[in-house]
C-alpha cells in the first residue's frame, strides 16, 4: 500500500467517524447505536491506546481492528437515511477545512488519562 492509498483510507475514516459523531446528536439513531458510537468515537479520538503501540505486534493490531470494527457496527446499526443524511453533512464539514473538535473526544482523553494514571498508580503500589 503507498502513501497515496494511506492518505486517502486516512481521510475516508476521518470523514466516517464526523458522521458517526454527526449521528450521535440525530434524534432518529437508536440508543443501540448511540452506545456504539460512544465507543468508537471516544476510543479513535483518544490519545491513549488500551494496549500501548510499543509492545510489538498486538500494540497497533488493537487500532487496525477495534475501530474499524465499531465503525462498521456502529454504521450498520443507523438506519440508513440518518447515516447517508449525516455522510453527507461530514463530506461538507471536512471539505470546507473545518478542524473535527469534538466534546466526545475532550472526554474520551480525559477518560483514557485516568484509566492510565489509575493503573500506573496500581503497580506502583505493587512493586512498592
Amino acid at each position: 500500500m503507498n502513501r497515496h492509498q494511506l492518505l486517502r483510507r486516512a481521510k475516508r475514516l476521518k470523514r466516517q467517524l464526523w458522521a458517526l459523531y454527526l449521528a450521535l446528536k440525530d434524534p432518529g439513531t437508536p440508543i443501540l447505536a448511540r452506545v456504539v458510537i460512544l465507543c468508537a468515537v471516544a476510543y479513535a479520538a483518544s490519545p491513549i491506546d488500551l494496549i500501548p503501540d510499543f509492545i510489538p505486534l498486538i500494540g497497533q493490531l488493537d487500532d487496525l481492528l477495534l475501530v474499524p470494527l465499531l465503525i462498521t457496527l456502529a454504521l450498520r446499526l443507523i438506519p440508513k437515511d440518518v447515516a447517508a443524511r449525516c455522510r453527507r453533512e461530514a463530506w461538507k464539514h471536512l471539505v470546507a477545512g473545518e478542524r473535527v473538535k469534538t466534546p466526545a473526544a475532550a472526554a474520551a482523553a480525559a477518560i483514557f488519562v485516568c484509566l492510565w494514571l489509575g493503573f500506573a498508580a496500581w503497580v506502583l503500589h505493587l512493586l512498592f
